[in-house]
Parts: structure tokens; C-alpha cells; sequence
């Protein structure tokens, strides 16, 4: 009889263990708190609109044909994937800008033109970056990190991948680029993982080399194919899904999980994992004897930040927007320090703006644009409409005196 496994969190690395488990020839059922699976890549359809409610970039493409090759599947199985040129576009002030083009010579030529010999200085970083890309990603990041001798693996034993976690993004960006705008595209990727790019090993780079050299891409309909995808793969190999079922807590026996509680009734399982956050895991569902780690412990780190975030179907065409646009139009350390330091709401914001249907005519009506503006926030700030509407009122001030139309 096959082993019972409880999956908590129907997310893509939810939705991806209980792929190979069930591979594996476990019985696997995934325990979802919402009406669907997908977790935080989710959707809003609305008045012939669709806007992706998650994450919006797809990069390392490569990995997601990694996953469906593990199951004798190809991306093109589930949705079609449209590489976006240019990837993206950062605005600065007075209208300066940088599009970050699917051909790395017009890049380079970009580059070239801010400031003079940096083109040079790319090549030889991206060529750092392919380093630490090929061994983080062809050695490390598949292993499963339960033991610190993960770390020193003889193939992941390199002095580029052990030197990129001696010194931070910023460090080699700031050494080899000295205009702020460059320094502020090639930091910009590590804003959401926690940290100030002084503070995220250079290990990140990884991120700049999948952008510029792989280039960024999208899914025909909506990140939400893909995990659409997932949860596709998963049912076919037999897993089970109980949607609507938020779990209470990680029952344990005899220091062993058996099994969850979820709304009010007791589920047994040989294995539970759990793929909702690590902390709301630690804090929330299981016994405080059972804790690797108590509450203060958490409230002394730092979290990756919460953004606010505004969807806007628009009853016209905006001739000026990429798929992806960046604002850096204001003060770009002003504002990170905001979400990270002194948690406050930024008077005039960094903000990304996504709008899918410049690339998919299938997410908007005919001659309409869905639009949505991201703005990043400390979590450690308070709601308050004032300061949203006041968010609101300047970054489509700034949105309509770049497009030059009124939203």
C-alpha cells in the first residue's frame, strides 16, 4: 500500500513536489485554502479584462522545461511562449530610458551610449554572471539543502560560485558600472528577494545573465497557464486536491507527523510537507515544542516586501508602454530604504507597471489595455487610504506625463 502524503499549498512548488511524489508512486493529496490551485500566481477576470494577480516575468525558461520533461512533457504542451522584445523597459527622469532588447548587441549599444566603455564592462560581467548561472542552476539548485554538506559538493566547489557568496550584487555592480541608471537595472531583479542589493550575495547575478542573455518571456494567456499546467500533470498522475480546505494545524505523534487538521476535521498521512511559507508553517500550524525556531527569532528578520497593487482596464490603446515597464523616475534609494529601513509609505514611489495585452490581444477587449501597477511596500506598514490614494493620484500623475495621454 502506498504511502499517505498531505501537501499543504497548492503553489507552483506545492503543485511541483506533489508532481514527483505522485511520480514517485505515493498517494498524494494537496490541501488548498482557496477555490483553486495556483497559489500566489493568480488571476482577476473581469468585464472582458484578465490580469495576472502574481508574478508576471517569466525567465530560466529552461527550468520549466526541465519540470515537464520530468513527466514526457514540452511547454508547448500547455501554452505558447512568446519571447518579448524589448523584455522590458526602465523609465528615468526627464524621460530617459533603457530597453533591454532581446539582442545582446543592442544592449551593448545601450549601454555604450550612457556611459562610455561600459559595454566592455557588461560583456565581462555577463560572463561572471554565466558562471555562477551554470553551476547554481545545473548543481545547486536542484539538490534538496538537508544538510550543510550540500554545499560543498565537488561539482558546486568553485571559486566563482564560493566568491559570489563572500560579497553582495551591489558590490561588483558598483565597481564595474558608475552611472545610476546602470547600477539601478542591474540591482533592480534582487528588490523582491528580502534585501537591499548591499545585502544579497553576488550569487544573484545569476538573475541579470537570464535576463539580458536569455531575455525574458511570456505565456500566452496569462502566468496562470502555467500553473494551470501543473495542477494538469498532477491530476493525471493521480493526485487528489481539497480545495476550500484551509489546514488548522500539523497533527504529531510521538514527535512524528500523522496526518493535518483541516476545516475541523482530521486527515491522516504518513508524510506531511508543507509548502506554505516556512514561517506561517513554524508559527501557525505546528505546536510550539515542535518549532525550529520561536517567535522572536522571526520578528528579527527581514521579509521579502508586500506591494500595493492597482488593476485598471483601460478603454483605449497607450502607444508609449511595453509589457513590462519600470519607473525610476524618483528617488530609487529614498524608496527602498522606505520598504526596508524605516517602514513608511513612499511619497513618490518606484513602480512597475505590467501590461500583457501589448503582447496578448486574448487578456483585453478589442483596442483596450489591462493595466497593473505594483508598488512596493515595507510589511511592516499599516493600511491607509490616504497614503494609497495619495500613491494612486501621483503614479498616474507620472503615467499620463510619460505617455503624454490622459488614463
Amino acid at each position: 500500500m502506498s504511502k499517505k502524503i498531505a501537501i499543504i499549498g497548492s503553489g507552483i512548488s506545492g503543485l511541483s513536489a506533489a508532481c514527483h511524489l505522485a511520480k514517485a508512486g505515493f498517494d498524494v493529496t494537496v490541501f488548498e485554502k482557496n477555490n483553486h490551485a495556483g497559489g500566489r500566481i493568480d488571476v482577476l477576470k473581469e468585464n472582458g479584462f484578465t490580469f495576472d494577480m502574481g508574478p508576471s516575468w517569466y525567465w530560466m525558461p529552461e527550468v520549466f522545461d526541465k519540470f515537464y520533461a520530468s513527466f514526457g512533457y514540452q511547454t508547448s504542451d500547455f501554452y505558447d511562449l512568446i519571447k518579448l522584445n524589448p523584455g522590458f523597459e526602465i523609465i528615468y527622469n526627464n524621460n530617459d530610458h533603457i530597453s533591454v532588447w532581446a539582442d545582446l548587441d543592442e544592449i551593448y549599444h545601450e549601454f555604450e551610449n550612457i556611459e562610455k566603455g561600459s559595454s566592455h564592462e557588461l560583456k565581462a560581467y555577463l560572463k561572471m554572471a554565466k558562471k555562477i548561472y551554470q553551476i547554481a542552476m545545473g548543481d545547486m539548485v536542484y539538490k534538496p539543502f538537508v544538510s550543510w554538506t550540500d554545499f560543498i559538493d565537488t561539482k558546486a566547489l568553485n571559486i566563482n560560485l564560493l566568491s559570489s557568496l563572500l560579497y553582495s550584487v551591489s558590490y561588483d555592480v558598483r565597481k564595474r558600472f558608475k552611472h545610476p541608471y546602470l547600477r539601478q537595472l542591474l540591482e533592480f531583479p534582487v528588490i523582491f528577494l528580502g534585501a537591499t542589493a548591499e545585502k544579497i550575495p553576488a550569487l544573484y547575478h545569476l538573475m541579470n545573465y537570464a535576463a539580458f542573455e536569455q531575455g525574458t518571456w511570456y505565456p500566452k494567456g496569462g502566468m496562470y497557464k502555467v500553473s494551470e499546467a501543473f495542477e494538469k500533470i498532477a491530476k493525471k498522475l493521480g493526485v487528489s486536491f481539497k480545495f476550500n480546505s484551509s489546514v488548522e494545524k500539523i497533527i504529531i505523534d510521538n514527535k512524528k507527523a500523522t496526518g493535518v487538521k483541516a476545516n475541523g476535521n482530521y486527515y491522516p498521512a504518513d508524510i506531511v510537507l508543507s509548502a506554505a511559507d516556512y514561517a506561517f508553517t513554524e508559527l501557525n500550524l505546528l505546536d510550539e515544542p515542535y518549532r525550529n525556531y520561536d517567535l522572536n527569532y522571526w520578528n528579527k528578520k527581514t521579509f521579502a516586501p508586500s506591494a500595493l497593487l492597482f488593476y485598471l482596464g483601460i478603454n483605449k490603446k497607450i502607444k508609449k508602454l511595453k509589457h513590462h515597464t519600470l519607473f525610476f523616475d524618483a528617488d530609487f534609494n529614498n524608496h527602498i530604504d522606505k520598504v526596508y529601513n524605516t517602514h513608511k509609505w513612499p511619497e513618490k514611489p518606484l513602480f512597475y507597471l505590467s501590461t500583457t495585452s501589448k503582447t496578448d490581444p486574448t487578456v483585453a477587449p478589442e483596442n483596450h489595455e489591462n493595466l497593473v501597477i505594483l508598488v512596493p511596500i515595507s510589511t511592516e506598514i499599516e493600511d491607509d487610504d490616504a497614503s494609497i490614494n495619495a500613491i494612486y493620484q501621483d503614479v498616474m500623475q507620472r503615467l499620463e506625463a510619460f505617455t503624454g495621454e490622459s488614463i
